[in-house]
């Protein structure tokens, strides 16, 4: 039996594609994915080289990959994903010890390459960067009660610091009819909650109907009675419809939920930075979804110290910040990544002030999301069971994404991952909450 380790890094995009590695690796007889990375065959990384801490991570994984080689706890090294379709040549060249070298195209043929690196053989399968996703393909969930759906891949917004496009390539969409019958394959293995992700959901169908098609995308997968929950990441504010707006307040099952990409407010660097649409159109926008959704939860990303952001742009961006309320923003410090427009731009911020910005911002938003969480205390909400411990359960709201937004702390109890319950905020922090759960309140 060859026994392989897979790690997967970076965003639940890269996510997906390790869930299909798994699947097809698993679709073998003779092959057993373990966990434990000792006396193992091969170990299969996933990378992240979307910015400069992504990367940084990927290669520590990798030399710590090598290390376990060298003391012949592991036999093979293969590398995947972004990091290798992006640097091919130099990951190679600087790392003898990888044995194989996948790009985000190409792990469809993993197991090929499996059988190629036993064989002694080192491997260079880069190739185009896009993938044929189809509902066919076998796939290992990670979770089993909540599953990403990749409805397109690659991106043609060409933001001026994004590598995406370099590295995903142009924009393209999955067919309905295929997307349709994932999720219903998904729903029938008991998954819950749907996520529907893409680089930018919002451009979805342009390319093989000629026009944006999301929202006819979501009405025919709520046709599927199982899908409980559906929610919508990365859906870029300049495609927005009132149409899909609508949508959501309609429908019970869309979660009132949206992540916006903004990235920021100042006209001035938005303008620098390749993002359509001005502030004014920024605010705008969310009136009209808070007028239709009024309890709806805007999530946003923001980037510091983008090269030229003077204190007043930084000034703009913490006055949106504070005048818009999201209730969830993650932020980003500017990674100046080679082969970008932003790379050559000048000047280039120092990095102690994009640190200074970062910590700023983040500490006017944790003074948010204290008062916003304060707010929810003896209120009813619909939750989702996340993980199940000895000493605590883990769940979240609709209004909450896996993995980066807040959670909710129950006593142990009968509950099991997957119950949607109601419970009631009884105390809360920043990012954290306890709850109880109404035990009479079921959706199965």
């Amino acid at each position: 039996m060859i026994k392989i380790a897979l790690i997967s890094l970076g965003c639940s995009k890269n996510q997906v594609d390790s869930e299909i590695i798994a699947g097809i690796i698993s679709s073998k007889d003779n092959i057993q994915i373990v966990k434990d990375f000792n006396n193992i065959d091969i170990i299969i990384i996933n990378t992240c080289g979307f910015i400069q801490d992504a990367k940084e991570e990927s290669i520590n994984t990798i030399l710590e990959a090598v290390q376990l080689k060298e003391k012949g706890r592991i036999k093979g090294i293969i590398v995947s994903g972004c990091l290798t379709q992006r640097y091919q040549e130099e990951i190679l060249k600087e790392i003898p010890e990888i044995d194989a070298v996948l790009g985000t195209g190409t792990f469809g043929e993993i197991n090929k390459v499996i059988e190629s690196v036993l064989e002694g053989k080192r491997v260079n399968n880069i190739g185009s960067p896009a993938f044929n996703y189809n509902s066919s393909l076998p796939r290992v969930l990670t979770d089993k009660h909540f599953a990403y759906v990749k409805i397109a891949e690659g991106c043609n917004n060409n933001c001026t610091y994004c590598s995406i496009p370099k590295i995903r390539g142009p924009y393209y969409s999955r067919p309905i009819e295929d997307i349709e019958n994932e999720v219903r394959l998904l729903t029938k293995q008991g998954v819950k909650e749907i996520i529907i992700i893409a680089q930018d959901i919002t451009c979805y169908g342009e390319d093989i109907y000629g026009n944006r098609v999301l929202t006819k995308l979501l009405k025919r997968l709520l046709d599927n009675k199982d899908i409980k929950w559906l929610r919508l990441m990365y859906s870029y504010p300049e495609n927005i419809t009132e149409e899909l707006v609508k949508l959501i307040a309609e429908e019970e099952r869309i979660c009132n939920y949206l992540d916006l990409p903004i990235q920021h407010s100042s006209n001035r660097i938005r303008k620098l930075m390749n993002r359509r649409g001005s502030k004014e159109n920024l605010l705008d926008l969310i009136k009209k979804i808070r007028y239709y959704i009024p309890d709806i939860v805007l999530r946003t990303s923001l980037i510091v110290g983008f090269p030229g952001e003077t204190p007043e742009d930084f000034q703009d961006l913490l006055s949106f910040v504070q005048n818009v309320n999201f209730g969830r923003l993650g932020v980003f410090k500017y990674s100046a990544e080679e082969g970008t427009p932003a790379y050559n731009f000048k000047p280039q911020i120092p990095d102690h002030i994009k640190t200074e910005r970062y910590l700023k911002l983040m500490e006017i938003q944790q003074k948010i999301s204290y008062n916003n969480n304060q707010s929810m205390i003896n209120k009813e909400f619909e939750i989702i069971v996340d993980e199940i411990t000895d000493s605590t359960i883990l769940a979240r709201t609709k209004y909450d994404s896996p993995e980066i937004d807040n959670q909710i702390y129950l006593p142990v109890s009968n509950l099991q991952i997957g119950d949607i319950r109601k419970c009631v905020i009884k105390e809360a922090y920043e990012y954290d909450l306890i709850g109880e759960v109404k035990n009479e309140y079921i959706k199965n």
